[in-house]
């Protein structure tokens, strides 16, 4: 009991500590930002009254739309690489021993210890027209000139899986983990085969992973601005693109920040999609 009232003072501080956090730099940013987004633009206070909807109107212009479709195309493009790259990653590294597990997840989180902008630079030197591949390749006779690989879509899809990756395989790794075998070793006896089983144990089972590595992909993808502007060049924008040129450029704040409040909501319709999802599978299996 005495223990109990002495651990009351300590919770109490750190329910305000947690909450005050989300209240003054989760919270109140969030309001200002949606304050922006329906004040009017002003060259010299950035932001003025009245209160209007110009900025959400301007983001239904065909110039936006179509910049957000090609982001939305470039983070799913980006999404299905992470998938594919990181299911078989993520099965293989939950069945190899203890030891060398832990050496692979080591090594899967190496790079978060590097600026992300400081690897996206090294791999604009990878992919550079006299960059380490293109050399390596004339090298090998691969190829008999420098091929463009730099400044193109592929090159910005190519940057955004290097970043991304481990946050698909993460996930994915956990739900390998907690697989039961002994549901895989039931299917094999009653006679599915390895597909079969792949198909209607593994992947039902694996989905929750799944759709966590998307939402953890497919949004960051949408607003790593830094990524197109080192790879791609200016035909290869994102979401993220638009909403630092309006802030930092063309000094239209209402206009970034109503696109700032789009892309969160985008974020929020996903993890509640996510959590529906997770719920529907709770209740087929129970």
């Amino acid at each position: 009991m005495l223990q109990s009232i002495k651990q009351q003072p300590f919770r109490a501080a750190v329910l305000m500590l947690v909450w005050g956090w989300l209240l003054f730099l989760v919270l109140a940013p969030n309001m200002l930002v949606v304050g922006a987004s329906v004040m009017t633009r002003d060259p010299s206070t950035f932001i003025s009254l009245p209160l209007n909807l110009d900025a959400y109107r301007q983001l239904f212009n065909p110039l936006y739309l179509d910049v957000f479709l090609h982001s939305l195309y470039m983070a799913a493009m980006t999404t299905l690489v992470c998938l594919l790259i990181g299911y078989p990653f993520a099965w293989a590294l939950s069945h190899v021993g203890k030891r060398r597990q832990t050496l692979l997840i080591f090594l899967l989180i190496v790079p978060f210890w590097t600026n992300s902008l400081v690897r996206t630079y090294a791999l604009k030197l990878i992919l550079a027209t006299n960059g380490l591949l293109n050399s390596a390749l004339m090298s090998l006779g691969v190829i008999d000139e420098p091929a463009r690989l730099l400044y193109t879509e592929g090159a910005v899809i190519i940057g955004l899986v290097y970043l991304l990756l481990p946050f698909m395989i993460l996930p994915l790794y956990s739900v390998f983990e907690d697989l039961r075998q002994d549901v895989l070793l039931a299917s094999h006896d009653l006679g599915a085969g390895r597909l079969a089983t792949f198909k209607n144990v593994i992947v039902p089972l694996t989905l929750p992973g799944v759709l966590a590595g998307v939402m953890l992909v497919l949004l960051p993808a949408m607003g790593l601005f830094f990524v197109p502007d080192i790879l791609g060049g200016s035909r290869n924008l994102l979401v993220g693109n638009v909403i630092k040129n309006q802030f930092l450029d063309a000094r239209n704040w209402p206009f970034g920040a109503a696109a700032s409040i789009v892309l969160t909501l985008t974020m929020a319709l996903l993890i509640f999609a996510h959590r529906l999802s997770k719920r529907h599978l709770g209740e087929e299996g129970a």
